[in-house]
């Protein structure tokens, strides 16, 4: 060790000394006594390692103000919230790994009020005793949906895997080879089936499926004939599939349930907002099956959630399954959910009151306007090394909800000016943007950084241009 790197570790500041400064002071005030204390002996020890064994540092490094700046700064990046608002300019609305559905300011509040102390959530307020949380939901749900009966839990996945292992347990479950899909997570049909303890029965090829199909797989085993909305993809060309008015009369001759598995979902026509149309669960039900189930979090417009509905007796047979109790859904849910059923009881108000449905049904011109206030900003914020141009382009729904339609929107599209090292500038420029207060998702394609607008509505675009200054391009 040098002389000078003795020196230095002799003039370190004790613990003791830096907490009693003014700045550790505030910095206790923001974070507790422990946290500060902690951070200040890891950063000294740091500190002492770094000069001792490199031979690193300077009288600046161990001054009692470069310290409590350091302890600051990884202070508020250690307790600094993980989960965090972004700004969803993917091109994707309803996108599974930024959350889904956005909620509507109402269901917003309503999450509040119940969080903030007790509730009613299992408390009959008219008998004084225990009560049912699916209750909150329950009329509302089957009032709009057309169903005798509803229950809710966490994800429609957990309705599927509840509804076969209440109705299905160790028998056959008869479904079409073309349905057997895969969600995200390599989440799949026959794995399902596998964990709640059914056994998948295969009928027809991958392209075509008949009703004999069906038919002649019926036997003892069978408990159930079933039917999946292949929401994430479709297939063209040589087909046939059975309808569900079909598939409901052969489960029905056999004294069998029929239900469907809508996947994403919806409670009503999307036509009316100019948008493909998708199958509602009214419609199921209406083309006779027993049971349907479906997202809250999709085309719903609403939190996370997974709704059956449909016969009185099979749902109460559902709730009574040991699983229902580890799939159902928090106080939270329930409030943000109720308070969606509550608008969609206004349908001529739909569009614009449910965000997903609003950002889903919104023009291109609406979008250029939007466009047209922000690329100025953009193009000051990133200077001359970055070109900044408008593009039209197509966004898509999400989270394999209608996957072969595209929406028009508009994108600001960024392109480096230099004509090297293109690939590492936008890998530089995505990070940038990621690394913003309010982190800003974007898309690369075709050497160009895109940011599809669909998603940026006027409530937050001075939110969005004010912190543009804020780029670390370097």
């Amino acid at each position: 060790m040098t002389d000078s790197s003795a020196t230095l570790l002799s003039s370190i500041p004790s613990v003791d000394k830096i907490l009693r400064t003014e700045n550790a002071e505030t910095l206790i005030d923001s974070f507790g006594h422990q946290p500060v204390t902690d951070a200040v002996r890891d950063d000294l020890a740091q500190l002492r390692q770094s000069i001792a064994r490199d031979g690193n540092g300077s009288a600046e490094d161990v001054s009692k103000e470069s310290i409590i700046a350091r302890v600051a700064a990884r202070l508020e990046a250690d307790l600094a919230p993980s989960l965090k608002p972004v700004f969803n300019l993917t091109g994707t609305v309803l996108h599974t790994n930024l959350g889904r559905a956005p909620l509507p300011e109402e269901a917003i509040e309503a999450i509040a009020a119940v969080s903030r102390g007790a509730s009613n959530l299992e408390y009959n307020l008219e008998t004084g005793r225990r009560g049912d949380r699916d209750v909150h939901l329950e009329d509302k749900l089957a009032r709009l949906i057309g169903a005798e009966a509803v229950t809710i839990v966490n994800n429609n996945a957990a309705a599927v895997l509840l509804m076969l292992n209440a109705l299905a347990l160790r028998k056959e479950v008869i479904v079409s080879r073309g349905e057997l899909i895969e969600i995200g997570g390599a989440f799949r049909i026959p794995d399902i089936m596998s964990r709640a303890g059914a056994k998948l029965r295969e009928v027809g090829t991958t392209n075509r499926t008949h009703p004999k199909d069906f038919e002649e797989a019926i036997s003892t085993k069978t408990a159930m004939v079933m039917k999946i909305h292949t929401s994430n993809y479709e297939v063209h060309g040589f087909t046939a599939a059975v309808s569900e008015s079909d598939l409901a009369t052969i489960a029905h001759q056999n004294n069998l349930p029929f239900v469907i598995d809508l996947g994403s979902g919806t409670m009503t026509d999307l036509r009316q907002f100019g948008l493909p149309h998708e199958p509602t669960a009214q419609e199921a039900l209406a083309a006779g099956a027993d049971l349907v189930s479906f997202s809250g979090d999709k085309l719903l417009g609403g939190p996370q959630a997974g709704i059956i509905a449909g016969r009185a007796d099979l749902i109460a047979k559902i709730k009574k399954n040991p699983m229902k109790r580890a799939m159902r859904c928090d106080k939270m849910t329930i409030a943000a959910l109720e308070t969606i059923l509550r608008l969609y009881m206004d349908p001529d108000r739909l569009a614009e009151r449910i965000p997903t449905l609003r950002l889903l049904a919104r023009k291109q011109n609406e979008i250029k306007e939007t466009a047209n206030r922000t690329e100025t900003s953009m193009s000051a914020a990133l200077g001359e090394k970055y070109e900044v141009m408008q593009q039209n382009c197509q966004s898509q729904i999400g989270s394999g909800s209608l996957p072969t339609e595209r929406l028009d929107s508009i994108a600001l599209v960024i392109r480096p000016t230099a004509a090297k090292g293109i690939g590492t500038a936008l890998k530089r420029l995505a990070t940038a943007f990621r690394q913003l207060p309010m982190p800003v998702i974007g898309r690369i394609q075709d050497d160009t950084f895109w940011l599809d607008l669909r998603c940026l509505e006027e409530n937050n675009e001075e939110a969005f241009k004010n912190q543009l200054n804020a780029l670390n391009l370097k």
